[in-house]
C-alpha cells in the first residue's frame, strides 16, 4: 500500500520533537529567571517579618519588654545575721496573645485565681493585646508557676530567673537600696557594694551590716508616729555606736518598698509629678542647718584651743546683737550675763556668738574641718550631700557668729551623729560605717578633742536634759545627755518663714557613752500632744525618750537609777535652786 507523503510517522516526528525541546528549554529558562527574581523578594519579606517581630511588636515602647534574668547575688544580713536582702529562684510568666488556643475570658479567670496581685481585667487586657509579647507576672513562686503550667496553654511561657527579695519590706529601705532588672545595685548598700555582692567568690558569704533590725524597727516606728502626729514632711534618724562608728539604725521618712521600687506606698507608679521623695536618703543626702546642736562644738573648740578656760566665765546676753544688718537674739532670753553652762541649757545664741568671736574664724573652721563638717560624710554609701558653707573670702565675723549656733552651715544628720560621737567618746574621730566591725577591726581614729574636753561636754549635755531644754528626753536610769536644735528650713537657697527643721542629738549613758541617737523632723506643724509648740524640746525630745526606752534593753544597756554624772558647780546656787 502506498504511503501518503507527509503522514509517514518516521518522517513527520523529527521536526515535532525538535520544536518541543526548544519550547521546554524556553519555559525552563523563564522559570529559573522567575525563581532568581523571587529570592530577593522572599528575603525582603522575611526581613520585614523579623523587624515586625523583634522591633515593632517587641519594642520597649510597647509597654512591655523582655527582661533578662538577673544573675545570682550575695545576701545582705544585719549585725545579728537577720536577712535584709536575698536572691531566690522565681519565674517570669509571659504570653504571646496571637498564639492563644484557649478562650481569653476563661483563661483570665483561671490566671487571676493563681496571681492574686493582678485583677482578671488586667490579665484579660494582656491576653487580648495586639502586641507581640506580654508579661503577665514576674517574681512568681515555683508553686504558682506549676499551677500555671498545668493549665496547658502553649502561648504562655515560664522563664526561670533570679529575683531580689527584701523580706523586711520598707525597713532601712534607703540604706539597703535596690537593684535593677539586670541585678545591678541602683542606690544604697546594693550600689555601694555592687561588685562585692555580684562577685562569684565573695557572694558566697553574706554581707554583714552594722544595722540592727531591732533598733531600726524601734526608731522607724517612733519617727513614723511622730511624723503622723505633727503632719510633718518627713524625718531622719540615726543610732550610732560612739566607739566603733557603726550605724545601728538609719531611718529616712517617707520610705518605700524596695521590692517594688517603681511604686509609691499607695501603689501608684512614680512619675516626675508625683515623686514623694521616699527614695531620697535624708540621713546622708539631705543637707540641713541643724541649729543649736552645733553649740556643743563651739564650746568644745573654745575649751580645746584655750580661748575658754573656765566654764564659769560670763558672757553678756543682756540684749540682742546686731552685726552686718542682722539681729542675733535668744528665744529664751534671760537678759543678763550668763555662764557657759547657762548659755548651753538656755540655748543662748547671743552668748554662743560672743564665744565664737573670741574663738575666731580660723580656729572655728579648723575644728569644723577636723569633725568632717566641710566635706561629704565618710560613709560607704554613694548618696552623700556636700556641706554648704561660706567661702573663706565671705567667712567674716557675722558668719563666724551664726555658724557657732548652727546657722549658715548645712550638713547631713549623719554628720551630726558622727560629730557627737567624736565629742563624747573621748574626742576620737572615726568615720561612720554601715559594715559590721569586730573589736579587732575598729579604726584607731584621730584625736580631735582631749579627754578633759570630752568629759566637760558630757556634763553639759547631761545638764541640758536635767535642767534645760531637753528635759523630756530624760529616761530614768539611762543617764541621757543631749542638745536640742531648731532652725528655719532652707529651700532653693532661701529660708522659708514658718517652716522649721527641729532635731535632737542624744547620748546614753552619758557618763560612759555607748550610743548616739539623732532624730530630725522636717517642718512639724504642732499638735495637741505638743500643745501646738513646734520646737525640738517639745516635738523631738519625747520621741528620743521613747526610742531609748525601746532600744536600750536589746542593746544590753541596763538602767542604773542610783548612778549619774556629778554636775556639782556647773550652775550658780541661785540658778540651781530655781531650775
Amino acid at each position: 500500500m502506498a504511503s501518503i507523503p507527509g503522514n509517514d510517522p518516521l518522517i513527520g516526528a523529527a521536526p515535532a520533537v525538535a520544536g518541543e525541546r526548544v519550547t521546554a528549554r524556553a519555559q525552563a529558562r523563564q522559570r529559573l529567571a522567575f525563581l532568581i527574581m523571587l529570592f530577593p523578594v522572599l528575603a525582603l519579606i522575611i526581613l520585614v517579618r523579623l523587624v515586625d517581630l523583634s522591633v515593632i511588636q517587641g519594642t520597649p515602647g510597647s509597654e512591655t519588654k523582655l527582661i533578662s534574668a538577673a544573675p545570682p547575688r550575695g545576701d545582705i544580713v544585719d549585725s545579728n545575721g537577720v536577712e535584709l536582702a536575698r536572691t531566690f529562684e522565681a519565674y517570669a510568666i509571659t504570653v504571646i496573645p496571637r498564639r492563644l488556643t484557649s478562650d481569653p475570658e476563661v483563661l483570665a479567670t483561671k490566671l487571676a485565681e493563681i496571681l492574686p496581685e493582678r485583677t482578671r481585667d488586667e490579665i484579660l487586657t494582656d491576653l487580648t493585646s495586639s502586641k507581640g509579647l506580654r508579661y503577665l507576672a514576674r517574681r512568681v513562686l515555683p508553686g504558682q508557676a506549676r499551677r500555671i503550667n498545668d493549665l496547658g496553654e502553649p502561648a504562655i511561657e515560664l522563664t526561670r530567673e533570679a529575683e531580689r527579695l527584701y523580706p523586711n519590706i520598707n525597713l532601712a529601705a534607703q540604706a539597703l537600696g535596690y537593684t535593677d532588672d539586670d541585678g545591678h545595685g541602683l542606690i544604697g548598700v546594693e550600689k555601694a557594694f555592687d561588685q562585692r555582692l555580684a562577685d562569684p567568690v565573695q557572694r558566697a558569704a553574706p554581707l554583714a551590716l552594722s544595722i540592727d533590725v531591732r533598733v531600726q524597727q524601734a526608731m522607724q516606728n517612733e519617727l513614723a508616729a511622730l511624723v503622723a502626729d505633727q503632719n510633718a514632711k518627713g524625718a531622719a534618724g540615726v543610732v550610732m555606736d560612739v566607739n566603733t562608728g557603726e550605724v545601728l539604725a538609719m531611718v529616712s521618712l517617707p520610705d518605700f518598698n524596695p521590692n517594688v521600687p517603681g511604686q509609691r506606698a499607695d501603689g501608684t507608679k512614680y512619675t516626675t509629678q508625683n515623686d514623694d521623695g521616699s527614695r531620697f536618703n535624708r540621713v546622708t543626702l539631705g543637707g540641713y542647718e541643724l541649729g543649736s546642736t552645733f553649740k556643743a562644738f563651739t564650746i568644745a573648740t573654745a575649751l580645746e584651743t584655750g580661748t575658754l578656760t573656765n566654764l564659769q566665765k560670763l558672757y553678756d546676753a543682756t540684749a540682742p546683737l546686731y552685726v552686718a544688718g542682722f539681729r542675733i537674739r535668744d528665744d529664751h532670753a534671760k537678759n543678763r550675763w550668763l555662764t557657759v553652762p547657762e548659755i548651753f541649757i538656755y540655748s543662748s545664741n547671743i552668748g554662743t556668738a560672743r564665744m565664737a568671736v573670741e574663738l575666731g574664724r580660723d580656729r572655728q573652721r579648723e575644728y569644723l574641718d577636723k569633725l568632717g563638717f566641710l566635706k561629704p560624710v565618710e560613709v560607704e554609701l554613694k548618696e552623700k550631700a556636700r556641706p554648704q558653707f561660706p567661702p573663706l573670702s565671705n567667712w567674716g565675723q557675722s558668719a563666724t557668729m551664726t555658724i557657732s549656733y548652727g546657722h549658715g552651715l548645712t550638713v547631713s544628720p549623719l554628720h551630726l551623729a558622727n560629730g557627737y560621737a567624736t565629742l563624747v567618746n573621748g574626742g576620737i574621730y572615726r568615720a561612720p560605717t554601715l559594715l559590721k566591725r569586730d573589736a579587732a577591726a575598729v579604726q584607731p581614729g584621730r584625736r580631735v578633742f582631749s579627754e578633759r574636753t570630752s568629759m566637760e561636754l558630757r556634763r553639759l549635755l547631761r545638764l541640758v536634759v536635767t535642767k534645760g531644754t531637753g528635759r523630756k528626753a530624760d529616761v530614768p536610769g539611762y543617764r541621757v545627755g543631749g542638745k536640742t536644735g531648731t532652725a528655719e528650713k532652707i529651700e532653693n537657697g532661701r529660708y522659708v518663714r514658718g517652716q522649721n527643721v527641729v532635731n535632737f542629738a542624744a547620748v546614753f549613758p552619758v557618763d560612759a557613752p555607748r550610743y548616739v541617737v539623732v532624730a530630725m523632723i522636717d517642718d512639724p506643724r504642732g499638735s495637741k500632744s505638743t500643745y501646738g509648740f513646734r520646737t525640738a524640746g517639745m516635738v523631738v525630745a519625747p520621741t528620743i525618750n521613747n526610742i531609748i526606752r525601746r532600744i536600750a534593753p536589746p542593746l544590753g544597756v541596763v538602767p542604773e537609777p542610783n548612778r549619774d554624772l556629778d554636775l556639782t558647780g556647773l550652775l550658780p546656787a541661785a540658778v540651781e535652786a530655781k531650775e
